[in-house]
């Protein structure tokens, strides 16, 4: 019953967030405009300063291990390519199986990620790491999969420099670079500038968790139900039934093993 009580406390939270954001936007106090622009202010501003805060603050060069870090890699691409093959023998509308493939291999693991870890962790120092190893590659193989794949997907060589274009301005991706340097060298912030940048960090996980209750549309989802229910179940279970008894296996234990199971579990 204790365990059943911790997860509550770790998770209830954040739905709570997200049936909050669909409950107002129910009510009207959430708008459409409102909501892109919260989407916007998210994706290229607070996302990438909280992912930034979190690998430039945490020590790297201390905890990094390289069997975990390519776990975290191999993994990620081993999710990605084994779902793509299968979507494409198994899919019949070609026209959904970029955006199949992403909900059932990428997890949030900048949003609902981190929200999850600071719950059951208070700070992860093995976060970041799972972050630097996973995340870019999400953002890298969401674009490939979406650029060949997705509903306005264009063939030949346009579409590949697109990918490439797209990928080389993800602002999370630049969040992450952008913190890695300060992380090798411990830099220390200025009381006034690490305020700062807490301040607008700590904006993105709820603001991100609203919006995505604001922008939850079932209709959607029902009208493409079966492959709803299989993106959810291969992220929910197969995937970390498959890859977390590998982890354990390497040896993987504590926060690191919890920042493994957000990286296989965590919904997209």
């Amino acid at each position: 019953m204790s365990d059943f009580i911790f997860s509550l406390n770790s998770t209830i939270p954040i739905f709570f967030l997200i049936f909050l954001g669909w409950f107002l936007k129910n009510k009207g106090w959430f708008n459409d405009s409102f909501i892109s622009t919260a989407n916007k202010f998210v994706f290229n501003i607070a996302l990438p300063v909280l992912v930034f805060r979190d690998i430039s603050g945490a020590p790297i060069r201390e905890v990094f291990q390289l069997k975990y870090f390519l776990y975290c890699m191999i993994v990620t691409s081993l999710m990605f390519w084994g779902i793509w093959l299968l979507a494409e023998i198994f899919i019949k509308d070609k026209s959904i199986i970029g955006a199949f493939v992403q909900a059932s291999f990428r997890g949030s693991a900048a949003i609902l990620g981190i929200a999850f870890i600071e719950n059951i962790y208070g700070h992860s120092t093995m976060g970041p790491l799972m972050i630097v190893g996973s995340v870019p590659l999400y953002n890298i193989y969401s674009v490939i999969v979406l650029t060949f794949r997705g509903e306005n997907s264009k063939e030949g060589t346009g579409s590949i420099k697109s990918a490439f274009i797209n990928i080389a301005k993800n602002p999370i991706i630049l969040g992450i670079l952008a913190g890695l340097p300060f992380s090798f060298f411990s830099v220390d912030f200025p009381v006034m500038i690490d305020k700062c940048i807490n301040n607008v960090a700590v904006m993105a996980s709820p603001l991100a968790l609203l919006c995505v209750g604001a922008g939850f549309e079932g209709r959607k989802a029902l009208a493409k139900i079966k492959p709803t229910i299989v993106a959810t179940i291969t992220k929910l279970w197969i995937l970390p039934a498959l890859f977390l008894p590998v982890a354990i296996y390497l040896g993987f234990r504590n926060e690191g093993l919890i920042a493994i199971l957000i990286m296989l579990g965590s919904p997209t």
